[in-house]
């Protein structure tokens, strides 16, 4: 399997604070049964910015400690790229690594917000034959109260990435619900751990697809996993046409 999302460079950003951490997160990955995974360590976030030079570097000494330690994980470049007025600046400028070196990137929305030019951005992005992936939309407030926003940019020409977390309910109900009415609705279109570490943000990827799984959505997980694979192969994703998304009202019965 390949998960598409992941902080495992030790000391760059909110991943791993050790090589040791690192090297058990590691650890849990393969025993999950994951092949590749790509490294996605935060660029242009308001807290952390790891440039293509760290990134490189970082990977470069994981995999040394992989070998090291005969762990057979292959590691691919990534960035998990916060939305900004200057992101096409810095992907002109080969500042910014896509996944795997494919045409996808993944980007990041703010949490309770999406900026003006989120959609200016994802249509020039296009034309530069790259297809943005929005990583964890389940998590923004925008699109929970509002999920046409989200599918408007989708046939603008962007995907979408659902986190395992998001799944197993480590973000709360809410954004469990939301996530599972996404998935329902073919909003969704990749799949990653988005692991940072082994204590407050686990390796989940197992436990999200068993939920899938036990909310009768094998097809989709199969569907996701596929597309996983696809972005290392750099080939187009597959897609069913968006449906409605589930009213997130709850209804408390007296």
């Amino acid at each position: 399997m390949v998960d598409s999302h992941s902080h495992l460079l030790w000391n760059v950003d909110d991943g791993p604070k050790s090589k040791e951490q690192a090297l058990r997160v590691v650890e849990q990955i393969i025993k999950a049964g994951v092949t590749d995974i790509i490294s996605t360590s935060h660029f242009m976030h308001p807290q952390f910015h790891v440039d293509v030079a760290a990134t490189t570097k970082g990977i470069q000494q994981l995999q040394e400690e992989l070998l090291k330690n005969q762990l057979p994980l292959t590691i691919h470049t990534g960035h998990e790229v916060r939305l900004h007025d200057k992101l096409i600046s810095y992907y002109s400028m080969q500042q910014i690594f896509t996944l795997a070196k494919s045409n996808y990137l993944l980007i990041e929305l703010p949490s309770y917000s999406v900026p003006h030019y989120t959609i200016k951005i994802i249509q020039l992005l296009r034309e530069k034959g790259i297809t943005p992936i929005i990583a964890h939309p389940e998590r923004n407030k925008v699109f929970q109260d509002n999920p046409t926003k989200l599918e408007q940019y989708v046939y603008a020409g962007a995907t979408t990435q659902l986190t395992a977390g998001s799944l197993t309910g480590q973000f709360g109900r809410t954004v469990q619900k939301f996530a599972l009415n996404l998935v329902k609705a073919n909003l969704v279109h990749t799949y990653g751990s988005d692991v940072h570490n082994d204590t407050t943000r686990p390796f989940l990827f197992n436990e999200g697809l068993f939920y899938l799984e036990k909310k009768k959505e094998g097809n989709a997980a199969d569907i996701l996993l596929e597309n996983n694979t696809r972005i290392l192969k750099n080939e187009p994703f597959i897609y069913h046409d968006p449906e409605k998304v589930e009213s997130m009202k709850w209804w408390k019965i007296i």
